[in-house]
């Protein structure tokens, strides 16, 4: 959950979300190291003055050729790595469809029978005491810790996103296509996300809400939910 004034990522609840924010440091590490060293250089050119042998070495040109794709290539490694983990789904516990439509999203358990519910905002006039304005909504979508979740995501009419920034998930929904993506919480908690994708007037006022439960409860939860 974000913090008012909050400048970094919100806490990590899951392995890919804990990859994101470790490539984002590293990757603010080389850029610190490359502004240091253009501001470092500058200063040198600017203080002092030039030999006509440093300027036509051919060691500085082939330094300035090297270096710029050693630093691509410490970039593009560990970014290419994440991707392939982002997208590599093996044998998931749960698959869950989430539909977008103006303004709500509808969820279906396919593994579970006749599991499917919309979720709508919770209006502020019907808030409960200590729970969030805009994010709240009527129906959580519940899921065991512990487990690969696959998440199918499509749309019903125009473009939305489904995205819940502590898990690492951000999945445009499209009509007449069905995206996928995965995540697994190791504990339980509750993470709030929004439609990414501006989708209409109410785009602001359709939130997602994922509450990870251990594995007893969800069966007891299913079970009474589709009782």
């Amino acid at each position: 959950m974000a913090n008012h004034s909050q400048f970094g990522f919100q806490d990590a609840s899951s392995p890919i979300m804990e990859e994101l924010v470790q490539f984002h440091d590293h990757a603010l590490m080389v850029a610190l190291a490359i502004c240091s060293l253009v501001l470092y250089l500058l200063t040198i050119m600017l203080t002092q003055k030039l030999s006509s042998n440093t300027v036509d070495a051919q060691a500085i040109e082939l330094i300035w050729t090297i270096l710029p794709a050693a630093v691509l290539i410490t970039l593009a490694l560990p970014s290419l790595r994440i991707l392939y983990m982002m997208d590599e789904i093996n044998q998931p516990d749960l698959t869950l469809k989430a539909i977008g439509h103006q303004w709500y999203w509808t969820y279906e358990y396919t593994d579970l029978k006749d599991l499917t519910f919309d979720s709508y905002m919770t209006p502020t006039t019907e808030l409960p005491l200590g729970h969030f304005r805009l994010l709240e909504v009527d129906h959580r979508v519940i899921v065991p810790t512990d487990s690969t979740i696959r998440v199918i995501v499509t749309a019903d009419d125009v473009l939305h996103s489904w995205a819940v920034p502590s898990l690492g998930v951000k999945t445009d929904a499209i009509p007449g296509r069905l995206n996928q993506t995965s995540f697994l919480t190791p504990r339980p908690g509750v993470y709030y996300g929004q439609c990414s994708e501006i989708c209409g007037a109410n785009h602001s006022f359709m939130p997602i809400v994922v509450e990870a439960v251990p594995l007893a409860n969800f069966e007891s939860w299913s079970t009474l939910t589709t009782s």
